[in-house]
C-alpha cells in the first residue's frame, strides 16, 4: 500500500515511534493522519505540527474498547474512512515474572492484547467489505524471541505477533495487508538506558523505525524488522529450540546477577549516606 492519499490511525502516537509514524506518513501525502494517544496535549502538538489539515488529535486509551471504537468512528466522521490502522500503543512494565501483580499483568493483556483485538473488530470488517486495508500491530522482537527482564512483556508482546499472523492469514486473500513491527530497543521515552537485553544490538531511532515501516507496507511484508539480526536471532530459534533456550538462560542469569551487583552498590550507597547524615560526637 502506498501511504499517499490515505486515511491513517496510529495509536500511542504522541512521542516515539507513533510520533516519528505520524510525521512520516503525512510526509509520504496520507489525505488524514490521526494522531491518537492518552496524553492529548502532547498528541495535539504533534498533530498541530503535519502540514495541512492532515493531521487529526484524539484522545484513546487503548485499554478501553470503547475508546477505540470512538476513535474510529471520529475518524469516520472526520475523514470519510479508516484506509490504515497502526496498532502502536505499548507499555514497558518493570522487570520480574511470575512475582509480578495481576493488575499489571492485566494491563498488559488489555494493551498488547486485546487491544489489537478490539481495532481489529473496528475496522477490518469496512476493509474487508472495500475489499482493501491495512492493519499493522506494533510488537516486539520481544515477541519473536522473548525477553529476560520482564515476562508480563515477552508474553504479551508473543500474543500480539500471533494476532497478527492470525489476521494475516484470516483475512490475507481478501484484501487485508497486515504487517507486524518487531524492533528491538529504539530511543523513545519507554528507554531509560542501555542496559537491557533489547539493546544489544543497539538503540536505533525512531525515525528510522518509522521508515522502515512505510517500506514495509509498500512492499506488504508481513514482518518489520528494524534490527535486522533479528532474523537470524529468530532463525536460530527455530532449527535449535533447546540450544537457544539454554543461551536465553545464560542471558538471564547475566542480568539478574547484573541487577543483584546493582542493588548491593545502591544498599551501600545508602547505607554510607546515612552514616554521613549521623551527628558528630560530642
Amino acid at each position: 500500500m502506498e501511504v499517499r492519499n490515505k486515511v491513517v490511525i496510529v495509536t500511542g502516537a504522541a512521542s516515539g515511534i507513533g510520533r516519528s509514524l505520524a510525521q512520516r506518513f503525512a510526509a509520504e501525502g496520507a489525505r488524514g493522519v490521526v494522531v491518537a494517544d492518552v496524553q492529548v496535549g502532547a498528541a495535539q502538538a504533534v498533530a498541530r505540527d503535519l502540514p495541512g489539515e492532515v493531521g487529526l488529535a484524539l484522545r484513546c486509551d487503548v485499554s478501553q474498547e470503547a475508546d477505540i471504537q470512538a476513535l474510529v468512528a471520529a475518524t469516520r466522521e472526520r475523514f470519510g474512512q479508516v484506509d490504515a490502522y497502526i496498532s502502536n500503543a505499548g507499555i514497558l512494565g518493570r522487570k520480574g515474572g511470575i512475582e509480578l501483580e495481576d493488575a499489571l499483568w492485566d494491563a498488559m493483556w488489555n494493551i498488547h492484547g486485546m487491544a489489537h483485538v478490539w481495532a481489529a473488530r473496528a475496522v477490518v470488517p469496512d476493509m474487508l467489505a472495500r475489499g482493501e486495508g491495512y492493519f499493522l500491530v506494533t510488537a516486539s522482537a520481544a515477541g519473536l524471541l522473548s525477553i529476560v527482564e520482564s515476562a508480563p512483556y515477552a508474553v504479551t508482546k508473543h500474543a500480539a505477533v500471533a494476532f497478527a499472523e492470525w489476521l494475516r492469514i484470516a483475512y490475507g486473500r481478501r484484501g487485508l495487508r497486515v504487517s507486524c513491527l518487531c524492533p528491538q530497543s529504539v530511543q523513545t521515552p519507554m528507554v531509560k538506558g542501555t542496559d537491557s537485553s533489547a539493546s544489544h544490538d543497539g538503540i536505533i531511532s525512531p525515525d528510522q523505525v518509522a521508515g522502515d515501516v512505510v517500506q514495509a507496507m509498500r512492499e506488504e511484508k508481513f514482518l518489520v524488522l528494524p534490527h535486522p539480526e533479528v532474523a537470524q536471532y529468530f532463525r536460530n530459534k527455530g532449527q535449535d529450540y533447546d540450544r537457544w533456550l539454554g543461551g536465553m538462560q545464560k542471558l538471564h542469569a547475566q542480568h539478574a546477577a547484573a541487577d543483584a551487583h546493582h542493588a548491593d552498590s545502591s544498599d551501600a550507597s545508602l547505607a554510607e549516606l546515612a552514616h554521613a547524615r549521623q551527628p558528630l560526637a560530642p
